[in-house]
């Protein structure tokens, strides 16, 4: 059974708690493995260079993979990441950062996704980081 963006959101902050702490929400989930999330901004996120620091970035991009598997398949704690390769393209401006995750390939033991890490605000979404990445499944699922 897939999972609305509520349900993946809660099943994300009750595993892992850092998710609450860094202002993570899930703003949508669709069964054909879809998630947009989000970051809400905060100054403690911050580098010197006043951008959104790198490892922040990394988990927006690992929570929104995770978003989208569940959203496809439902439940899955034990999921983990087996895999996260990221490019950074610009400077975050400092604003909420928004992650779109779309599953590409779902296997029986992997899932491989990939995410649109975006800054700004409605026609002024930016493209900061294009991130790939994969999930290794539990082996009974079912």
């Amino acid at each position: 059974m897939t999972l609305t963006a509520t349900e993946v959101e809660a099943v994300i902050r009750a595993g892992v708690p850092m998710a609450e702490d860094i202002g993570f929400t899930v703003d949508e989930a669709r069964e054909d493995g879809f998630a947009r999330t989000r970051l809400v901004f905060s100054e403690r996120l911050i580098r010197p260079g006043g951008t959104l620091s790198g490892p922040v970035q990394m988990a927006l991009a690992d929570a929104s993979m995770y978003a989208a598997v569940m959203a496809a398949i439902g439940q899955v704690e034990m999921a983990v990441t087996s895999n996260l390769s990221i490019n950074f393209l610009h400077k975050p401006a400092p604003d909420d950062l928004i992650g779109e995750a779309r599953v590409l390939r779902m296997g029986r033991r992997l899932a491989f996704c990939e995410v649109r890490l975006l800054s700004g605000q409605g026609n002024e979404e930016k493209l900061v980081a294009h991130v790939t990445g994969s999930y290794a499944l539990p082996y009974n699922r079912d």
